[in-house]
């Protein structure tokens, strides 16, 4: 399997261990690995991120890891920008670019392209929501169909934020979401790519959250919630949504039992996993999925 002329993605939930595998395969094909997480960008944001530690880097370089401020936002966009600057720098150098994280979005805009859609006025969206909390996601939904009859080709009942993207998306520009991403394209080729989705069983990957979970607190969690509490990061900051940053402020706060904040900590990495597992099941049905137990005989194919 010669995967050296090709962009190598590798997804999956948290804690599924794409970092270690992306090492893996960058010392076999003389690869760099790029960031595809959206926490991992901020540089105050080391431990809650499980960014990885420079001494894990093994000699092979590692790009657009902690250089972001949590003071300013950071979308797919700013990432997308960078990250198609990135893999030209690398191939140029006759390097094989890994671009690893469990951000869907972000491998989405990548290999289909980055949907252009005008800004969206701060009321119209606020009515919206506030319009689908009071109607409920039944409801919405069925007002979403009659408002955008394709939403039903692309939209899952059951997802909140997509459905209120596509009603606020149709209301405000006249086109439906489902027109806005048939019309954009990537900057790439689909053969380009070679993607790979870590498949992890659910109570094994629960157990290794649940490990990792502890060891984000004995490594300085508290620590590093202590800093960003002093930086005095705005509410609205995408920052502010790193699981462990609540839940820490929470304990500091009200000095509740530090077991029970790893607890919330753990349950909430696990809704995020199991969310990503979602996100893949309906957005990464090209990607090869790989157990862990296959790992091995995968690299040694490489």
């Amino acid at each position: 399997m010669d995967l050296k002329s090709k962009i190598i993605l590798i997804s999956g939930p948290t804690a599924s261990g794409k970092s270690s595998l992306a090492i893996k395969i960058a010392k076999k094909i003389d690869g760099e690995i790029i960031n595809a997480d959206s926490m991992q960008v901020y540089k105050q944001l080391k431990i809650l991120s499980a960014r990885p530690d420079p001494k894990q880097y093994q000699k092979i370089r590692h790009h657009l890891y902690g250089f972001h401020d949590v003071k300013k936002n950071f979308s797919t966009g700013d990432w997308l920008k960078l990250v198609k600057k990135k893999i030209k720098d690398v191939q140029r150098r006759k390097k094989t670019p890994i671009l690893v994280g469990g951000t869907g979005l972000y491998f989405k805009a990548l290999t289909d392209g980055l949907v252009k859609i005008p800004n969206i006025s701060a009321k119209l969206r606020n009515q919206i929501r506030n319009m689908q909390k009071k109607l409920g996601q039944k409801k919405f939904y069925e007002k979403l169909l009659k408002l955008d009859p394709s939403s039903k080709i692309k939209i899952n009942p059951t997802d909140t934020q997509r459905s209120i993207r596509a009603y606020e998306v149709k209301k405000f520009t006249k086109k439906s979401l489902h027109e806005w991403f048939k019309n954009t394209k990537s900057s790439f080729m689909e053969n380009d790519f070679f993607k790979v989705y870590i498949d992890y069983p659910r109570q094994e990957l629960i157990e290794r959250i649940n490990v990792r979970t502890s060891e984000m607190i004995e490594n300085g969690a508290i620590r590093e919630v202590k800093d960003f509490i002093k930086l005095k990061v705005r509410k609205d900051k995408s920052a502010n949504k790193a699981i462990g940053v609540n839940e820490i402020k929470e304990y500091l706060k009200n000095q509740k039992d530090l077991n029970d904040i790893k607890e919330k900590i753990a349950i909430k990495t696990r809704q995020y996993a199991k969310r990503q597992s979602t996100w893949a099941r309906g957005n990464m049905m090209s990607w090869m999925k790989l157990k862990p137990q296959d790992l091995n005989k995968f690299l040694k194919k490489i």
